[in-house]
């Protein structure tokens, strides 16, 4: 697997990928929300990024952008002393491993997990903040940790995709869908950086997270909260098998001609034809999945 990146540099991705200009406002609680991580790592990594020079900071408003990222090596993570690893996802991937491999009780404690993995105190924490967010650990009533049992079988996986199946392309039927030009010019974005290479260079975390936020922006065009909160709730505890779906990144490309085809279709106000589209998708994802079902088992 490939090494994960620093909160820092993930931040400074988004910044590039959205194509902030100076004087953006990078709001704690979003960037947070985007990364699935608490709002400590991201405040850290914040006042790293004011220190490197690439935001600045305004009292009682917050981090705006300060210069242009561009793709210049001047402007590249490296360039800026940011570190590429990150021993908290590192850790995670870990825990998410030896989970699925069924080699970790389905209840814990801080200190088992804290002495198994020789975290520190903050790394812990971060870890735990993280896996809670993502809602596959729960906090037991009184002391220690459960894991939760859902989307840890390829079966729980297969489910996922069916009730995705049922939900996203009816969420483009919805009266009043809109999706906003901006969002639909950056999901198309998204598509086109993966076609030029990013399916091969991108890290796991990356892929998994432009993939849901296709989806998840998709149905919040729809304007309902009972689809999106359902959806945002799915994509949340399916990350485990999701990423360990990604060893086999072949059929990305023909995802992304299909996420481009959708596009198409909403832009051109053709939500019926886009709804159809979205459903095929869909079921060509799930059975793909099928045959690759066995990467899924421990």
């Amino acid at each position: 697997m490939q090494a994960e990146k620093s909160i820092a540099a993930q931040i400074v991705d988004f910044i590039r990928t959205e194509g902030l200009t100076i004087g953006s406002h990078l709001p704690a609680q979003d960037l947070a929300d985007r990364l699935h991580v608490s709002r400590s790592p991201i405040n850290q990594a914040l006042s790293l990024l004011q220190d490197k020079g690439v935001l600045r900071r305004e009292p009682q408003r917050g981090y705006f952008l300060a210069r242009t990222m561009d793709d210049s090596d001047a402007a590249s993570s490296e360039a800026l002393g940011l570190d590429t690893s990150d021993v908290a996802t590192h850790i995670y991937f870990r825990v998410a491993e030896d989970l699925l491999n069924g080699t970790l009780p389905e209840a814990f404690s801080e200190v088992m997990l804290k002495n198994r993995y020789q975290l520190t105190v903050a790394q812990l924490q971060a870890l735990l903040n993280r896996i809670s967010q993502e809602g596959w650990a729960q906090k037991k009533p009184g002391y220690g940790w459960i894991f939760s049992s859902m989307l840890t079988t390829p079966d729980s996986f297969l489910q996922s995709y069916r009730l995705r199946l049922a939900l996203e392309p009816a969420a483009l039927l919805e009266p009043g869908y809109r999706l906003d030009p901006l969002v639909l010019a950056r999901c198309r974005a998204a598509e086109l950086h993966l076609l030029a290479g990013g399916i091969e260079t991108d890290t796991t975390d990356q892929l998994h997270e432009r993939g849901v936020r296709f989806h998840e922006a998709l149905v919040e065009g729809s304007g309902n909260p009972f689809f999106i909160e359902t959806i945002r709730r799915v994509n949340r505890v399916r990350r485990l098998l999701s990423y360990r779906s990604m060893q086999d990144r072949k059929r990305y490309k023909e995802h992304c001609r299909q996420h481009l085809q959708v596009l198409d279709l909403i832009e051109q106000g053709r939500l019926s034809e886009a709804s159809d589209a979205l459903r095929s998708h869909l079921a060509s994802t799930l059975k793909n999945l099928k045959k690759i079902s066995s990467l899924l088992k421990p």
